[in-house]
This record gives structure tokens, C-alpha cells and sequence, in this order.
């Protein structure tokens, strides 16, 4: 009896193929993930202000903590969170002056001449254990805060919506309403879970 020789496949450039299937669907697949903040980094300090300390009069200062339990506190305060963005607006627009809430400065702005500005801070600090969901949950609310603001202000003030302003127009009015969020380094501010 004669053997069959089996034909063999050559497995030489198996690794190539492989990599070159790899390859495709890496290029044609779709990894989209919009989920995330937007947010623009203030300028870098001049080398003669970097020694300055900043001094914020505590009014200025607008506490938002959240725990590790996703437990949200304002000013010392548990809130809900659907209440955030109403608290937010009152501490910056202090429509009736109240000494509690942000105090105001006069600055020349172009397109607006001569106006008061809050000098209002956010101050935002999450515990270790916060869930990335309420984090940006509360970070949504805080930006929703600021853009209703510059919306209201810019049909106050060119009678159309801040989408269909001009830039020079969005810069008046980001130097009339600016993004004054301030994020502290998580820590862990709740106990243990």
C-alpha cells in the first residue's frame, strides 16, 4: 500500500493576512464616542503674575461638592440636581444684590460699553468615588447654566440667539458672561462606600 501524500497549506504568510484583516476593519470601522466635555483652557499666566496669589472673596465662590454616594451639596446644602442650573444662574445674575450671593464689578466690554459682571466662581470638587454619570451630569447643568445666561444676554442685547451671533458678537458676550468653572482634584471627601 502506497501512502497519500496530504496536500499542506502554507501557513507562511498567515500572520500577513491576519494583519491585513486587522488593518481594514480597524480603518473602516466606526468609533465614535461624543461623550465627554468641551471646554477651552484659560491662556498662560504672564511670568509676572505667576508668583501673585489670587485672593477670591468667599461670596465669589459658588461650592459644588458631590460625593461618592452621587450625592450633590451646594453651598453646605444637599440639592437635587434638577434644582443646579436655577441655583447656578441666581449666584451669578444676584438680580436683587443679595450679599450672599456674587458680588459685581464694572468692566468696559465692546458691543456693550460700561456693564456690570458677576465676579463669580463655580467651584466644583467630586469625591473618588463619584460616578463618571453624575459627574457629567452636574457638569451639563453648570455649562446649561452658563449658555442660558449667554443666550438671554444676547437676544437681550442683538435681538437673535447666540448660535446666530457673529464672533465678535460670542466674544462680547463670553466676556460679559464667561465660563467661570473651577474643578478641584477629586478626593476622597465621602467616606467608604
Amino acid at each position: 500500500m502506497r501512502r497519500r501524500n496530504i496536500p499542506r497549506i502554507t501557513s507562511g504568510s498567515m500572520a500577513d493576512v491576519s494583519f491585513i484583516l486587522l488593518f481594514f476593519f480597524l480603518m473602516v470601522s466606526s468609533m465614535d464616542s461624543d461623550y465627554g466635555l468641551i471646554r477651552q483652557l484659560p491662556p498662560l499666566a504672564d511670568e509676572g503674575s505667576k508668583n501673585e496669589e489670587t485672593k477670591v472673596n468667599e461670596r465669589n465662590v459658588f461650592i459644588v461638592l458631590i460625593n461618592q454616594h452621587d450625592q450633590l451639596q451646594v453651598e453646605g446644602q444637599l440639592m437635587d440636581i434638577r434644582n443646579l442650573r436655577a441655583k447656578t444662574k441666581e449666584f451669578f445674575l444676584n438680580p436683587s444684590n443679595n450679599p450672599n450671593l456674587s458680588d459685581k464689578k464694572e468692566e468696559e466690554i465692546p458691543l456693550f460699553g460700561k456693564v456690570m459682571i458677576s465676579k463669580g466662581v463655580v467651584s466644583l470638587q467630586n469625591d473618588r468615588g463619584t460616578s463618571y454619570k453624575t459627574y457629567m451630569m452636574v457638569q451639563n447643568e453648570l455649562t446649561g447654566a452658563i449658555n442660558e445666561m449667554r443666550e438671554e444676554a444676547a437676544k437681550a442685547r442683538f435681538a437673535v440667539g447666540y448660535d446666530d451671533l457673529t464672533e465678535e458678537q460670542r466674544d462680547a458676550i463670553g466676556k460679559y458672561i464667561p465660563m467661570n468653572i473651577s474643578e478641584a482634584e477629586p478626593r476622597d471627601i465621602g467616606g467608604n462606600k
